[in-house]
This record gives structure tokens, C-alpha cells and sequence, in this order.
């Protein structure tokens, strides 16, 4: 079943989204080589907390920390540990707020240090996607189309490997609601858009092939060639016209862009 949400609730949705947004430039700000995951995941606890909400991801289907954390291959889910990052990394980091009975979260990939051009660009161009699905996000639309958009920039036009295990989806009073939003399809396909459906939309988007596995612990998703993984995600209410994104990707692109340890040559 689809949840409309009243202007109201976006209002909400909005708040957890940008509080999340603060949260990820804060992180921005302070990431390093040397850093850990499982630092991060602290840090990001401990301000979702001081904000008045509760950690989503902690214990959500059993998942046994606060944010996940992929590293390279990674493509998604990954467990925050005790391993330095370093120099050449790049970091998708995955986080959520549960505050007011509604939930704010989304994704942003960081590059550590000097990497491959081919990284970089990966990286420019899994972003951009995430925009050109979001354009789509207008009432009259289908979920075909922000599918078919992202798809359309990242496998048809540079060759990337769309993952088609792990898709968006609609967001509300819980994170997982309906509509699926895959980052793959065909125009005019799917649910029509509506006013006021509030969705998270967020290619993840291989270097390589589309191929993924799930690592031992039953959560780590990774490449299956080894290849590095790009994940940017908003949340997005469906407007006429225009769709009104909930999170702000801009407070964290400005930090990113004072820290010298973060690489942001592709913006």
C-alpha cells in the first residue's frame, strides 16, 4: 500500500532529512586517513541522539549497528570496523532518523585522497544520475521513468553496471514502504507518481559489472569483480512541476570542500 503524506508530514520529513544532511557535513568535516568506520558510527549515534531521535538503522531487521559504512567494493550495508581508512578510499556512508514517528535517511559517497580518474568519474556521474532520476519525480510521471533516467546516464551512456538487487523505495512512518524505486527500467512503467509521495531514490552504481554478492555476515553487499561502488541518495516528495528534494545535499559539499583530505576535483 502507498502512504500519501499530508504537506504536514513532508514538513517532518523534510526536518529528519536536512538533520541527516547536517549530520553527514559534519562527518565531511572531520574525515580523514586514519579514521574508522566504527568511529564514524559513534559520532553519528551520539548526533542523531543529541537531535532528539533514535538511530534507524540500529537494530532494523537485526542490523547490528548505527550507519552502514562501504568502503571500495562495497556496494551497500557495509559494517562499520576498526580498519583505517586510507588514503584512495572512497566511503558510502548510509544513515537514518527516526524522530516525530517518521524517518529521515539517506546516502553520500566521500573520496579519500588522489584516486583513479576512472573513480572520479564514477563518482561525478553516479551523482549526477541521482538528479536526473529526481527530475522524473513530478506527478504524471511513473517510477519507470526516474528508473529509466538514472539508468539511461549510468549503464547506456558510460558503461556502468546498474545493481538491480538493491533499489529505492518509498519512505515514511517506516523506512521500507511502497513503491519500489529501482535505478533500472522502462519509461511509463511502474506505479504512477502522485502528489506527495515521498520517496528515497538512490542509484548505487558499480565501476565494473552490475554483479553483487552478499559477504558471510548476511548484510555486506560487494562487487563480484572487485570493483569500486558509487551510492548517493535523497529523499524526494513528488510535486507538479518539480520535485521538492527533502535533504540537502549542499551543507555537505561545502565542508567537503574546506577538507583538505576529501577530494572533490569532480564537482
Amino acid at each position: 500500500m502507498i502512504h500519501y503524506k499530508t504537506n504536514e508530514q513532508v514538513a517532518i520529513m523534510q526536518q529528519n532529512a536536512t538533520t541527516i544532511s547536517r549530520i553527514l557535513a559534519h562527518v565531511a568535516s572531520v574525515l580523514k586517513p586514519g579514521m574508522t568506520t566504527l568511529q564514524i558510527d559513534e559520532l553519528c549515534k551520539k548526533m542523531i541522539l543529541d537531535e532528539g531521535g533514535t538511530p534507524t538503522f540500529y537494530k532494523y531487521n537485526g542490523y547490528p549497528y548505527n550507519v552502514c559504512a562501504s568502503v571500495n567494493d562495497v556496494v551497500v550495508h557495509g559494517f562499520p570496523n576498526n580498519t583505517a581508512l586510507k588514503d584512495g578510499d572512497i566511503l558510502s556512508l548510509d544513515l537514518g532518523i527516526t524522530r516525530n514517528n517518521y524517518v529521515g535517511e539517506h546516502a553520500y559517497t566521500f573520496i579519500i585522497g588522489e584516486v583513479p580518474p576512472e573513480v572520479l568519474q564514477l563518482v561525478k556521474v553516479t551523482k549526477e544520475s541521482l538528479y536526473k532520476g529526481i527530475e522524473k519525480a513530478i506527478v504524471g510521471n511513473y517510477v519507470g521513468d526516474i528508473a529509466f533516467a538514472i539508468q539511461e546516464h549510468t549503464e547506456r551512456r558510460h558503461g556502468y553496471g546498474v545493481v538491480r538487487e538493491l533499489v529505492g523505495h518509498g519512505l515514511g512512518k517506516n523506512m521500507h514502504e511502497d513503491p519500489h524505486v529501482p535505478n533500472y527500467g522502462k519509461r511509463g512503467s511502474g506505479k504512477k507518481l502522485k502528489e506527495n509521495l515521498t520517496i528515497a531514490i538512490e542509484p548505487m552504481i558499480n565501476l565494473g559489472k552490475k554483479d553483487v554478492f552478499t559477504d558471510k555476515d548476511g548484510w555486506t553487499v560487494k562487487t563480484k569483480d572487485g570493483l569500486p561502488s558509487a551510492h548517493f541518495e535523497h529523499n524526494v516528495c513528488v510535486k507538479k512541476g518539480k520535485a521538492l528534494i527533502l535533504s540537502d545535499f549542499s551543507i555537505i559539499e561545502e565542508q567537503e570542500k574546506k577538507n583538505l583530505n576529501l577530494n572533490t576535483s569532480y564537482f
